[in-house]
């Protein structure tokens, strides 16, 4: 990457800072497929990871292994055996899983402790820990299959993984257990993350996958943030157990994700690798990188505006007022009139408003005050204003909205409203309308 002008790095610290200081001292938890450690660019990956660690972060890390069993099971002879998306895993492939799942390790964490070294001063480093800390139990025969050594996790040690993460230290858990008579299972990954996450009441669990989930037909109803309600990804993650249109990988772990949003986990991040750093992007902007779940359906919402978001308010609207498009409203006014204010917020937010000001003796109200941030505008932002402007209008058994505009008069003709005249007003708003200013006035009748 070439310079970054000054203007940009200001506005991206400036941008980046809430989170910076949001996610310090939160527990994460982060899946990393087999396919993805097996990459070449897997050492940018590992630096991000790195970087959320020095800035605070508190890190479980969960990688994958299946193509390195696949791998190892060709070197060895061994035939791969699957039962739908379960690998059987006999004596022989197992060895050949416990000899994948060493070297991965191994070279996992040498490439974390060289990650840290370019991201903090060496005596601050943090230490990657591991231990027997996944207790497993065999899965069983199902539907007349004998699974062998595949397993499912009994237990997770979450007091031993709690201490490590509070010290600062990077916790790595490989797709392997162990049983209390001494027998080791092939485990799933995200079934350890699930487990884990849930355990911890990790505050982010993070899934880096092989595929784009942006490009899924499910994100389709994410929205431009991303974000599906545990509600909404709940029926979608049903549907593709029935439709299976994803990948056994990406199946599990859309699964887990709804899983653990359902047993308290507050965010869970679907990730690609496309495009610089989607990791920090996702969790360093507002508009994030991939898809997300989220316990919390008001991540993108609108709501009516509350006196403590009169601030933003005002800092929304004050360039409009400085070009004269808005008239000026002092901060006090703000909050005297913040009942009839409206907003749209995104993760906290403010990124829209206006206000429906009502005349209820002339059974009418007035669109007024309505601005987006320039981040977001073309995104029919000021269109979902005024559809709940207009119900609130029906609901009070108004017969007229009208607005006052100097800039915008084709955007009200577009959406239903038609020209009219100082004459069209209520009274009350007659008497305070600016001649001086020439708005012009436009109508919808029956909103």
């Amino acid at each position: 990457m070439g310079p970054v002008a000054g203007e940009t790095f200001v506005a991206a610290l400036r941008g980046a800072a809430p989170y910076v200081h949001m996610h310090h001292g939160r527990t994460f938890v982060i899946v990393v497929p087999g396919e993805i450690c097996a990459r070449d660019d897997i050492d940018r990956l590992l630096g991000d990871i790195a970087l959320l660690a020095s800035l605070g972060v508190r890190l479980v890390l969960v990688h994958g292994a299946r193509p390195q069993i696949e791998r190892e099971l060709r070197i060895r002879g061994v035939e791969p055996a699957f039962a739908g998306d379960l690998r059987i895993t006999d004596a022989a492939t197992m060895e050949a899983v416990k000899a994948a799942v060493g070297v991965l390790r191994m070279d996992l964490e040498a490439r974390l402790a060289a990650s840290r070294s370019v991201t903090v001063r060496e005596e601050s480093q943090p230490r990657v820990v591991g231990g027997t800390w996944v207790t497993a139990k065999p899965l069983g025969v199902r539907g007349g299959v004998n699974h062998e050594l595949t397993g499912e996790v009994r237990r997770i040690d979450i007091a031993q993984i709690r201490q490590a993460v509070e010290l600062g230290q990077i916790v790595l858990l490989s797709p392997i257990g162990s049983s209390p008579t001494g027998e080791t299972f092939n485990l799933r990954n995200a079934d350890i993350a699930e487990a884990v996450a849930k355990g911890l009441g990790a505050d982010k669990l993070i899934f880096i996958m092989e595929s784009e989930p942006g490009s899924w037909r499910m994100a389709l109803d994410a929205g431009d943030a991303g974000q599906l309600s545990l509600t909404q990804a709940g029926a979608l993650a049903g549907q593709e157990q029935t439709e299976r249109q994803l990948s056994a990988e990406d199946r599990n772990c859309l699964r887990a994700g709804v899983s653990a949003v359902r047993s308290g986990v507050r965010r869970v991040h679907l990730l690609g690798t496309a495009g610089h750093s989607p990791l920090l992007r996702e969790l360093y902007t507002r508009d994030g990188a991939g898809l997300m779940i989220a316990a919390d359906d008001d991540y993108d919402a609108i709501r009516p505006a509350t006196v403590e978001d009169a601030r933003a308010i005002a800092e929304l609207i004050r360039p409009l007022e400085d070009q004269g498009v808005l008239r000026p409203r002092s901060r006090e006014q703000l909050e005297i009139d913040i009942a009839t204010f409206s907003v749209i917020v995104r993760d906290g937010m403010v990124i829209a408003c206006n206000a429906l000001v009502e005349y209820a003796d002339d059974h009418a109200a007035e669109f007024a005050c309505v601005v987006v941030h320039p981040e977001y505008r073309r995104r029919d932002l000021a269109a979902a204003l005024l559809r709940r402007a207009r119900a609130r209008a029906r609901a009070r058994g108004y017969r007229r909205l009208f607005a006052l505009t100097t800039q915008t008069p084709h955007w009200f003709l577009e959406h239903g409203f038609t020209p009219g005249t100082v004459a069209d007003l209520p009274a009350a708003k007659t008497r305070t309308y600016d001649a001086s200013r020439a708005s012009l006035v436009v109508v919808l009748d029956n909103p």
